[in-house]
This record gives structure tokens, sequence and C-alpha cells, in this order.
């Protein structure tokens, strides 16, 4: 296996360190020996998977370069960014790496679909979940595309930064993986400014869009691309939006969206509530102790009601923390009834997403990028979700006793049906 090749990381409790140990000695490894088969297999798929990237690059040292710029997101650089890249690939300079991601002619948008595509086809599931989430990179400084000062959740505060929003498919078996970006572009300081967003290499005609838009827009080309899902999930900034909640529940797609604890809705029997009053005054024997999932310290155990409205589609579930008896509040658009076994791990599966920006800017270099413009962005941006796809991908292969290497595959491949009519085909 390539030295480069250092780390394979499927994330969220599945480890797997492959060091540059001669043979002769021990390997260190998680949950079972790693053997000179496994390391020529994860060799083998990522030359595979390199196969499949090199058509998008016109000459052949970008796809040289594209090659480089992978394997070093791939390896146990602390920092991975075009200089630190160049000098683990022997470059004498960066120039070359940067002019990968600022100048040469390719689509990162083609490599987008590349990355949805391929992990489709190791994580693809009828009873997956869709999460969105923003994150914010900290900046310096006025010219990074889309810096602005605002709030952040992600950093905890209001800082200079960038705001992207991403899309986390995510399987019953709770593998991962990022498949869809979009760059927020705040449009009173960018936007509006046609000659600060030229300079930034923006293109000219695009609008501005709301996270919540985005959302949509990334849903839609999810549904495009035929990916199967049964359920969307998001926090409360999505969970509050009229227009994506109107677009969820016209395209017949279930959720279970976070609210804030002033919702109201209309019960059973005809009258208002509000979510937190009447959280307060339920009966002991409403609450059931259940795990929303699995995360770094263990399974994440609370206590949950569920409540109907005088909608049949529509319930309202309670989050309840055994610590200190913290609330939180979910809309559940539920038209096909689901228990509440399945609503609690949907809510649950929204804390995946984080976990996969931790694991992205922890091992891939999601947060590392050290460009301006706008192609750059995208551009290392989709990289480290392949990088980060990969990982995942060898690490359910290495669960599952999988040690067939993979062929290129050079053809569209077909997905399983989608679990329900909102996605036809």
């Amino acid at each position: 296996m390539s030295a480069r090749l250092r780390q394979i990381h499927g994330g969220w409790g599945d480890h797997i360190r492959v060091t540059d140990a001669p043979a002769s000695h021990s390997l260190v490894v998680y949950d079972g020996a790693v053997t000179r088969v496994d390391l020529d297999t994860w060799e083998s798929d990522l030359e595979s998977l390199l196969a499949r990237v090199h058509p998008l690059f016109y000459r052949t040292e970008s796809r040289t370069h594209a090659e480089r710029y992978l394997r070093g997101l791939l390896s146990s650089l602390q920092r991975k960014n075009g200089w630190t890249i160049a000098e683990h690939a022997g470059e004498p300079e960066p120039k070359a790496l940067q002019r990968l991601l600022n100048l040469s002619p390719w689509d990162a948008d083609a490599l987008l679909d590349l990355n949805r595509e391929y992990a489709m086809e190791h994580l693809a599931h009828p009873g997956g979940i869709l999460v969105a989430d923003p994150t914010g990179f900290a900046k310096k400084g006025t010219r990074s595309v889309g810096v602005q000062r605002q709030y952040s959740s992600t950093l905890g505060r209001i800082d200079n930064c960038q705001i992207a929003t991403f899309l986390c498919y995510v399987t019953p078996g709770r593998d991962r993986v990022l498949i869809d970006r979009r760059l927020y572009m705040p449009e009173t300081s960018w936007l509006a400014d046609p000659g600060r967003c030229a300079e930034a290499g923006v293109p000219p005609d695009l609008a501005f869009a709301t996270r919540p838009a985005q959302v949509i827009e990334m849903i839609q080309a999810t549904r495009a691309a035929n990916v199967p899902f049964a359920w969307f999930t998001a926090d409360e900034e999505f969970g509050q939006n009229p227009g994506l909640c109107d677009y969820l529940q016209t395209n017949h797609i279930p959720y279970v969206m976070a609210v804030p604890k002033n919702t109201r809705f209309t019960d059973t029997a005809g009258r208002t509530r509000q979510c937190d009053e009447l959280a307060r005054r339920l009966p002991p024997n409403t609450w059931q102790r259940r795990a929303g999932g699995i995360g770094a310290k263990g399974f994440r155990v609370y206590d949950w009601a569920l409540l109907d409205s005088a909608d049949t589609d529509h319930q309202y579930l309670i989050r309840r923390s055994i610590d200190n008896g913290e609330l939180a509040f979910y809309h559940c658009y539920n038209p096909a009834r689901a228990g509440f076994a399945d609503l609690v791990l949907v809510a649950g599966a929204r804390w995946p997403i984080e976990e996969c920006f931790g694991s992205g800017k922890n091992e891939v270099g999601l947060d590392n990028y050290q460009v301006r413009t706008w192609n750059a962005w995208h551009r290392h941006i989709t990289f480290a979700m392949l990088a980060q796809t990969f990982l995942a991908v060898a690490a359910q292969q290495t669960k599952k006793g999988v040690h067939a290497s993979r062929t290129a595959r050079t053809t569209r491949p077909t997905h399983p049906p989608t679990s329900h009519r909102a996605h036809p085909r």
C-alpha cells in the first residue's frame, strides 16, 4: 500500500490506523488484525477511485496533481493545504497544487456527482435519512469568498467566517457521508457588490439564497440522482421555515425537524397548545426512555414523549434530558404513521452530520484550505468530501469483512429503488 494512505477512518466509532512500520513489525489497529491483504485492498480501492476521477481532468499534469491532492488529504498530515500537501508529495513548491484549485479547467460539480455515485454504490439504503446542517469556517480578512462577521453555531459566537450548508446521507446502520454542499453568500455584503464578487470569481448570475432554500436545492438534486431515502431531518433553523416545510410536504417527504419551544399546534381535542407549556403537564407514563443514537461516549439516552395533533399527518416529539431535564422539541410530518421508535431514531440522526463535520475537519482537512475564490473553495471542499467518503466506504467494508478488491466502474450505477412515492425514478 502507498505510504501516503496512512489512515482509514470510518469515523463514528470505527477507527483503523495503518502505520508506516515495516512489514515485520506489528501494525496498530482497532477491532481486529490488519493484514497485508487489507492494505493491498485499500490501495487497490483507492487506485480504482482515482481511475474514475482522472477523466474529469483534461491534462495529464492535472490528473497527477489531483491524485496527489486526494492522497494528501488522506495522509496523516496535521494540516492539509496546498503547502503541506506539496511538501508531503515531494513537490518543490505548492504552485502546481494551487493551480489545480484556482486555474485548471475542471468542474467541481462533476466531482461532487462522482462522490455521490461512489457513496451510493456502497451505502445506498431505502431507509436512508437526509440530514441538513450549516457549519462555519473561521477566516481572517475580507477577501475569502462569502466571508463576513456573522453568527456561527460551529464557533458558538459572531465571528469573521464563511458558512456553508451541507447535506449528509445516513444509513440505518449509522454509516454517514456528506453528499452535497452550498456556500452561503450574504446578500448585502457580497451579492450587492458586483466588484467584490468578480474579484472572488463568484458567478455573475448567482442569486441570493437563504440556507433553507439551499437545502431545497440539494434535496432536489438528490432526488434527481435517484438517491434512495425515507426521511429528512434538520435543526430549528430549518424546522421553523415555512418554505422548506411546504416543499417537503408537497413532495410527500416525511421529516422530523427541531422547532422552538414556543411552537404552537392544535391537539386532537381542538385546543391550541404551546409545546413547552404542554411538556410540563404531561403525566409520567407519557414519557419513554430510549436511545436516539450512539455517540463518542456511548448511547445518547433521553426520555421522549409523542403528541398527536388535529392533523393526523403531523405529530410533535419532545425530548427530555435525563441529567438536567432540558427539553427539545420536534415537528414530525409522518403521513405513513411510522412508529414511536422510528421517529426517535430519525431525530437522533441529526447528530451524525456533526460527527461528519468533526471527522472531516480532523481527518481530511475539510477546513484546512488557504484559498479565497469561488472555484477554489468548491474544489477543495469537494476533494475533502470524496476523501471522507472513501474512508467511510473502507470502514464499512472492513466492518462487513469484505476484502475483495474493487475494480474501476466507468458506468453510472443503478441504485436501489426509493422507499416511498416521494422519490420516483
